[in-house]
């Protein structure tokens, strides 16, 4: 596949647009505890959509998953179950620091390091430090994760203005919330291993014709990782909660198939994040290690462009507002960094043999 940075970042684009309207349809939830709409939707985002995009996308399919390497799919799969414990702790962490701190800190946590931490392990750090447009990919990724936390500022600057919204702080308190938050960003940041661990399986798919969608083929273990912790967390709560029973029923007798639909629009929102997001880092070219920054800021720049373009912040004091657009400015640089660095590389680089390449 050629390199193409300036399509990569569009795909990635497409994928953060996806994850930051995928909670939009929760607001229209009928009487569904938490737990329960976040269980249907994560069954569809990691378990059914996964089969139904392979199924599709990868050509003889039984063949390349009777061949995969079991030690690709166990470490996939280990690492994917690593990062549903991020999402957990996520949503743990808003309870003492508030949605817009937690976003901010695990985002920019993850940011980084899951753009550094898998060239670190595999042992590669210092020929991507060599090449050109590094410092280029460097520089934006710190300007993103310090954008990042200019946004988180002005979110918590706002919920006090306007009230918090839709995410309560029932217990304000940064001494248990931020190491909360911290390990929520360090083991967000362990899906970019997981798709670096069932890479040998995206090599297979692609041997078997399924070309630029081999990436799919990975997916059917890291994403099951995922919904794995997610069915404990969310089952237990529902146990606990006596919930259960809402997923034959609501309430009051209406909903049901609507809570359904919207639970899987959620689901095929956030999966299609993962799907640009694989499509556009096979277009990153040599510095492609730098694909889960660029979507990271990406998905924080359109999740703030969004509230400003529905109004969130028009009540909010002139100070506030100046910071978020600071904010939004910075992320928009940090994009231009890392993708400039990444056109560097991609013109410095020497020319490949005419091979087939892939994820």
């Amino acid at each position: 596949m050629t390199p193409n940075p300036l399509l990569g970042t569009a795909l990635h684009t497409i994928g953060a647009a996806s994850a930051a309207l995928c909670y939009s349809p929760q607001r229209f939830v009928h009487k569904w505890a938490w737990q329960t709409y976040w269980l249907v939707q994560a069954a569809f985002c990691w378990l059914i959509l996964p089969w139904v995009f392979a199924y599709f996308c990868i050509p003889n399919l039984g063949e390349v998953l009777a061949a995969a390497p079991r030690d690709a799919m166990i470490k996939s799969y280990l690492f994917g179950a690593l990062y549903g414990i991020g999402g957990i702790a996520f949503g743990v962490s808003i309870r003492y620091i508030g949605f817009s701190l937690t976003y901010a800190i695990a985002i920019g946590v993850s940011c980084v390091g899951g753009t550094f931490i898998g060239p670190f392990l595999a042992g590669n750090l210092s020929g991507i430090v060599s090449q050109n447009g590094f410092t280029y990919v460097l520089v934006g990724v710190l300007i993103g994760a310090v954008a990042m936390l200019f946004t988180g500022l002005a979110g918590f600057q706002k919920e006090k203005e306007l009230g918090a919204g839709d995410y309560q702080v029932s217990d304000f308190n940064p001494r248990v919330g931020i190491p909360i938050c911290l390990l929520a960003g360090v083991l967000s940041a362990v899906y970019s291993l997981a798709i670096g661990a069932g890479d040998p399986i995206t090599q297979l798919a692609l041997t078997h014709g399924a070309g630029d969608f081999a990436f799919t083929a990975n997916y059917l273990f890291s994403n099951p990782g995922a919904f794995t912790t997610t069915l404990f967390y969310a089952g237990w709560l529902s146990l606990k909660n006596k919930t259960s029973g809402e997923f034959f029923g609501t309430a009051d007798g209406t909903g049901l198939i609507k809570n359904y639909l919207l639970a899987a629009l959620t689901g095929l929102l956030w999966y299609l994040q993962f799907f640009f997001y694989g499509l556009g880092h096979d277009r990153m070219g040599t510095l492609g290690f730098s694909s889960w920054a660029i979507h990271m800021i990406i998905l924080i720049l359109l999740s703030c462009g969004f509230g400003v373009a529905i109004g969130e912040w028009k009540k909010c004091r002139v100070s506030t507002k100046r910071l978020i657009t600071f904010a939004v400015a910075l992320l928009v640089i940090a994009v231009g960094f890392i993708t400039h660095g990444n056109k560097i590389a991609t013109d410095t680089a020497p020319t490949p043999p005419a091979t087939s390449s892939g994820h």
